[in-house]
């Protein structure tokens, strides 16, 4: 026989014992897991039985089955949950459609009463002249004094058509009873869109649920009438949504057949590439991206995408670093899982998830991915991008906080009364973006605050007593007593000048709290504009082509992660992140 031949039976007799022995220890192995398996599951209804049966006391089964899942979820990752039957429609609400049947007002429980808080334009609760401070007394002639927020909220809604009898009281005078028909209460995702300083048109998209993609692109089409030098996509505080509305969104400025974002798990059928599918609307005017630290998911694959693609330029802080990617899958009697099954990646090949949930410490801690395992990426035309940290902007943007009397005003809800009162006494307020407070108006405000607890801790004071804490443990309080006493009086003393010392970002909280009494979620964005620094910067980058040049060629955009170039100062206060695969 030729020796080539016997060469190569030989070699086909092994490749063929060589493949049945990797098929029989693959079928091993995967009959091991369904004995694993069908063992664990049998131990835990086991364990499950017995201890409903034998326990001392009656057991609410329906809160230890979930007690017990969330308990084996929770080792995995805070996007990976079950979802009740119980909970089903909330999920929706929260997670897939903004639709309800209701009078398009918030709530909020106050000393064991129930007061509105929010007011939606257009819908049943402005139209009969429902106001933020109203307090609710009865929902069809059920009272809700000591009800909260869900059992209120229950009542509220309803089927569309259906009428709704409120008693409410304002400002003290006696209760009025309005009678009003629920409508579909359809939450847009975008919030706002219009034309802001320099002819720039502007989009706030809040979230990544059904339509928002369309609601994108009416918006863009309006604006588009004017002429404008440019567009502003703001996704500031987008937790996201579902991953195929950001592919669409990313397509409105993007050619044809251009990968977006890709998603890749360990079951290669749900493994996915995500492409532009049609021509662009708008393709070449310059565009600014607004992210923050709670700009997640979907938001990050826009952001990502278009800076990979040097489409647009980013600004603002690191975005929160979220990755992955969840699916829904139906379980018995209404129920539902949802799963990561993948992680996304940009098209430069970068995938943004900050928290390595794999890995954890011993104590069960989750970790960030280490700067040793942060890579350097490519965007289309050459800049240097990097994965593990979220999306890091071109032009970074440093976001302040505000200081703690103004914290305090919100928190104890003064901003919020003395808005409720402003409107009950001033019936007109005739344009929210030139909306200002004179100081006769602060003035007033000062003096409404003259008889109310707004008592707070500055960071000095929680320093002072944390040393008098060290102190009186080390026994050595009493030689600096004297001392203590001193600065603490001092620092008491510093503290009634804080009304004048942060007037100005107590302004602007106030104005965007009254504003809302009058024009509602437009008048918050018309009258914050002035104060908006991000929105600013982006307006002068887009006035400026070379500063647009320089940064989409690398120049301009950080150059060490964590090291930003280029800053900016904002104030600003600081939703659940999820990308959905739908």
């Amino acid at each position: 026989m030729n020796k080539g031949k016997v060469l190569f039976s030989k070699y086909k007799r092994q490749v063929f014992f060589t493949g049945i022995f990797v098929l029989a220890l693959g079928t091993w192995s995967f009959k091991d897991d369904l004995f694993q398996i069908s063992k664990n599951l049998d131990v835990f209804a086991s364990v499950y039985k017995e201890v409903n049966v034998n326990y001392v006391d009656d057991i609410n089964s329906a809160k230890m089955i979930k007690t017990g899942v969330d308990a084996m979820l929770d080792g995995l990752d805070p996007y990976t949950e079950f979802v009740p039957e119980s909970e089903i429609e909330d999920y929706k609400l929260h997670y897939v459609s903004t639709q309800y049947g209701g009078i398009g007002a918030g709530i909020f429980e106050r000393n064991g009463k129930i007061f509105v808080s929010d007011v939606f334009s257009g819908f049943p609760a402005q139209k009969a002249d429902i106001r933020p401070g109203d307090e609710l007394v009865k929902i069809n002639d059920i009272p809700l004094e000591g009800k909260n927020n869900d059992q209120v909220g229950l009542l509220l809604k309803g089927a569309k058509g259906a009428g709704i009898k409120l008693v409410l009281k304002r400002d003290g005078a006696q209760p009025v009873e309005k009678t009003l028909v629920r409508d579909e209460i359809k939450q847009p995702n975008v919030s706002y869109y219009g034309m802001v300083d320099g002819n720039m048109g502007y989009i706030k998209l809040d979230r990544f649920l059904e339509n928002s993609a369309d609601e994108v692109t009416n918006a863009l089409v309006s604006i588009k009438k004017n002429n404008p030098n440019g567009i502003i996509l703001d996704l500031r505080s987008n937790g996201g949504g579902i991953l195929q509305e950001a592919v669409k969104i990313v397509n409105l400025f993007v050619a044809k057949d251009v990968e977006v974002v890709s998603q890749r798990g360990k079951i290669r059928e749900k493994n996915a590439t995500y492409t532009t599918v049609s021509e662009p609307l708008e393709p070449n005017l310059p565009l600014v991206v607004l992210v923050n630290s709670h700009s997640a998911s979907a938001s990050e694959i826009v952001a990502g995408s278009l800076q990979d693609l040097d489409r647009a330029i980013i600004i603002g802080q690191r975005s929160y670093g979220k990755g992955l990617v969840q699916q829904t899958f139906n379980l018995p009697y209404n129920s539902l899982v949802k799963i990561t099954i993948a992680k996304y990646y940009v098209p430069s090949g970068r995938c943004i998830q900050e928290i390595d949930y794999t890995h954890r410490k011993d104590d069960g801690s989750v970790v960030k991915v280490a700067d040793s395992l942060i890579h350097e990426f490519k965007t289309k035309d050459g800049r240097s991008v990097y994965d593990g940290s979220g999306i890091y902007p071109d032009i970074f943007i440093k976001q302040d906080h505000f200081a703690n009397i103004t914290e305090a005003l919100v928190s104890k809800l003064l901003i919020f009364d003395y808005a409720t009162a402003y409107r009950n006494t001033h019936p007109k307020l005739d344009n929210a973006r030139t909306f200002s407070l004179t100081d006769a108006d602060y003035a007033d405000f000062v003096k409404y605050l003259a008889d109310k607890n707004y008592s707070y801790n500055t960071s000095s004071e929680k320093i002072l007593t944390d040393l008098k804490s060290a102190a009186t443990k080390e026994k050595q309080f009493g030689d600096i007593q004297s001392e203590y006493d001193a600065l603490k009086a001092k620092m008491e003393a510093n503290k009634k000048n804080d009304l004048q010392l942060h007037k100005d970002e107590i302004k602007e909280v106030l104005e965007n709290e009254i504003a809302s009494r009058y024009y509602y979620e437009q008048g918050r964005y018309e009258t914050n504009f002035k104060y908006d620094k991000e929105l600013a910067q982006a307006v002068k980058v887009m006035q400026d082509k070379e500063m647009v040049a320089s940064i989409l060629k690398g120049e301009g955009s950080y150059k060490v992660i964590g090291k930003p170039v280029l800053a900016m100062t904002n104030k600003k206060s600081d939703k659940d992140a999820s990308a959905d695969d739908k």
